[in-house]
């Protein structure tokens, strides 16, 4: 009987190109003492940016360092470590063996421009809090402006007609009346106040004569008016003011 002939082709020996290559498997390297575990914990820890803990080759922990934020105590630091072991591990490590590093303050830069802003805003001496337009008689007003002087609260207010342009003059003459108070020497007075067009916009500029003997200033500010024309009129008084009163010292009342 004869032997059927095979069609398919005949097989070869695979060579090393037909191997599909291993793709090496990365593997943590091994901890028999568990002191990825421990390091975890104590990151973990208030205040804690990094650790490392070293052990010895039977496992006993012959170090603990911590990389600590500034302005935390370290004392406060080796005792949180100490009872986080404990706790959570069942390992009493000798406070001895902990140590304690901290850096210095470092913040984004982004929290250094906000904080920069914030503490100029604190060190100005005049502050705006508020603003109140109250009716007195007929057709006329009691305009009442608030400013925070060097954290003191102060109040001045102007009665005027009930016109939206003596409500604005209103606004910045008792604007400048209160700051006059609190001048520690020299005066100001308001030289006048109109709005303008300027950039397809309404602006309001403020003009206050600064006197200090024979000294004579003229000062300018300006602000865009919103909904109220009393608030810008506060506003634009205290930007041409503000830069001035701080080269005068700190405020203080004047004897009247």
């Amino acid at each position: 009987m004869e032997q059927a002939l095979s069609l398919s082709e005949p097989q070869r020996e695979p060579s090393a190109a037909d191997v599909p290559a291993e793709v090496p498997v990365k593997r943590p390297a091994p901890d028999p003492w568990g002191v990825r575990r421990a390091e975890n914990l104590l990151t973990s820890l208030q205040g804690v940016l990094s650790a490392r803990v070293e052990v010895s080759p039977i496992g006993e922990v012959t170090g603990v360092h911590i990389l600590g934020q500034a302005g935390a105590s370290p004392k406060q630091m080796v005792r949180n470590v100490e009872s986080a072991l404990l706790a959570q591990l069942g390992l009493k490590v000798d406070h001895r063996k902990i140590s304690i590093a901290q850096t210095a303050e470092v913040r984004p830069i982004e929290a250094l421009e906000r904080s920069a802003v914030l503490e100029q805003a604190l060190r100005r001496d005049i502050v705006f809090r508020g603003l109140e337009v109250e009716p007195t008689a007929s057709l006329r007003v009691k305009v009442r402006v608030t400013l925070l002087v060097r954290g003191t609260e102060v109040s001045g207010e102007e009665e005027v007609a009930d016109t939206e342009r003596s409500r604005v003059q209103g606004a910045a003459r008792a604007t400048v009346a209160l700051l006059d108070r609190h001048l520690p020497d020299g005066t100001i007075e308001l030289e006048g106040i109109r709005v303008i067009d300027a950039f397809e916009s309404e602006v309001m500029i403020a003009g206050v004569r600064a006197i200090d003997g024979r000294h004579t200033v003229l000062l300018s500010g300006s602000a865009v008016p919103t909904d109220r024309g009393e608030q810008a009129a506060v506003l634009s008084v205290l930007d041409a003011t503000n830069r001035w009163l701080q080269t005068r010292g700190d405020p203080a009342d004047r004897t009247e």
